[in-house]
């Protein structure tokens, strides 16, 4: 679960982490007042949605400047150029933060992370402003490969930190953190010098990570990310950005976390598909895959995108799916209009074939299909299966393997 920056700053600020003071706001007539409250000259306007790039990003009102936009600017390297109002804004007096406002909240935004579809602005934070010295980066995330936690930080903040680790890798910094004693006092100090932080606030920076470390445990997040951490004249750390991802897996021990939740920075599908016990992940191609397993579905996606085709989705309907369960996950798929063709792929083990193939049938007729239906399956009760529905009479390709499925699905999404 994704939080906004104002969320993400909140909770930083529990545990100990210095902030910019601000205010989040829903109406632009509140813009003036909050600015005001903070006394400071300069304040910063800044949309608050789930997505990055928000300073180079373009506010549009209209689907056709949003794709213009994106396909233009916001797909180049670089700060795009554009005359549309930026996401991130600087105001000298409560009355400007306050047209700055009214510009953003309504608007949408574009950026090279939300697609030329952009997301909605719905809600904007206040900020004080500060003096930046220099901007860092920093992130906690779980490195798979060796199974721990870790730091990472860049003297190159408020860049991509990919471009950073292609072209200058040597710029980024990485702390492997023990399971067992946390993040040591040791450990924060080299970070701080090979960040090149003032020496003399050793004991401050270390106590700013160490902070950001006991965030980072104490809401099971999945990524923190400060993106610019800034230093600022007076020589200290303050997260000027929080990008916060939760592991949804723990939530049930964060009731309040929980809360947090913004539906409308969600896709509808996958809050539909959550509902219903389902792994659904809404992807950018023309081809619906319902699987049984991750794994069976990543080999599925794999190979629809070797057959010259592209996922819709992911979306694993479990083991233990029943025929109710097929039928919703198969609406989901068909809810997506972007979609010209689906690829079942299963292996019948403790989801039969039969029941797969009687709640594909039954969900073909409820919604009456209008895109090619490739199916595949092998595994329990799959003889059962095929007869359902082969006496279906619905007009339903087969398939002998994966990669056969595959090359049917993207063939036949292609005459449609």
């Amino acid at each position: 679960m994704n939080l906004h920056e104002f969320q993400g700053k909140a909770l930083l600020a529990r545990y100990g982490v210095k902030v910019p003071r601000g205010k989040m706001i829903e109406r632009a007539s509140d813009a003036e007042a909050a600015a005001r409250g903070l006394g400071t000259p300069i304040v910063v306007v800044k949309s608050q949605i789930h997505a990055g790039g928000r300073g180079a990003g373009a506010i549009v009102r209209s689907e056709a400047d949003a794709a213009k936009v994106f396909a233009a600017n916001l797909a180049k390297e670089g700060l795009p150029k554009h005359d549309k109002p930026r996401g991130v804004q600087l105001a000298k007096s409560p009355a400007e933060a306050a047209k700055i406002a009214e510009t953003l909240l309504g608007g949408t935004l574009v950026t090279k992370q939300t697609g030329p579809s952009g997301k909605v602005v719905r809600k904007v934070l206040i900020e004080e402003g500060c003096d930046i010295k220099r901007e860092l980066y920093l992130s906690i995330l779980l490195d798979r490969a060796v199974g721990r936690l870790v730091i990472m930080a860049s003297t190159e903040g408020g860049m991509d930190i990919e471009k950073v680790a292609e072209e200058t890798p040597e710029k980024i910094f990485r702390v492997e953190i023990d399971p067992v004693t946390g993040l040591q006092e040791f450990q924060a100090r080299s970070l701080a010098f090979k960040l090149g932080l003032d020496p003399e606030k050793l004991d401050e920076h270390g106590a700013f990570f160490k902070a950001l470390f006991d965030a980072y445990c104490g809401v099971d997040a999945s990524l923190l990310e400060i993106n610019p951490l800034v230093e600022t004249k007076s020589g200290s750390l303050l997260a000027l950005d929080a990008k916060i991802s939760l592991d949804d897996n723990a939530l049930y021990r964060h009731a309040d976390l929980k809360a947090l939740r913004d539906e409308n920075e969600e896709d509808p599908k996958e809050l539909k598909a959550a509902a219903l016990d389902l792994s659904y992940i809404a992807l950018s191609g023309t081809i619906g895959c319902m699987v049984n397993g991750a794994g069976l579905a990543m080999a599925t996606m794999d190979s629809t995108k070797l057959a010259g085709g592209e996922p819709a989705n992911f979306l694993d309907v479990g083991g233990g799916a029943n025929t109710e369960k097929v039928k919703a996950a198969f609406r989901i798929i068909l809810d997506d209009p972007s979609v010209k063709g689906i690829f079942i792929n299963i292996f019948g083990g403790i989801l039969r074939c039969d029941v797969l193939a009687e709640g594909v049938v039954q969900a073909a007729r409820e919604v009456g299909l209008k895109v090619p239906l490739v199916v595949r399956m092998e595994g329990t009760n799959v003889e059962q299966g095929k007869k359902i529905l082969a006496e279906s009479k619905l007009d339903i390709i087969t398939a002998t393997d994966m990669q056969d499925g595959a090359r049917k699905a993207v063939a036949a999404a292609g005459r449609v």
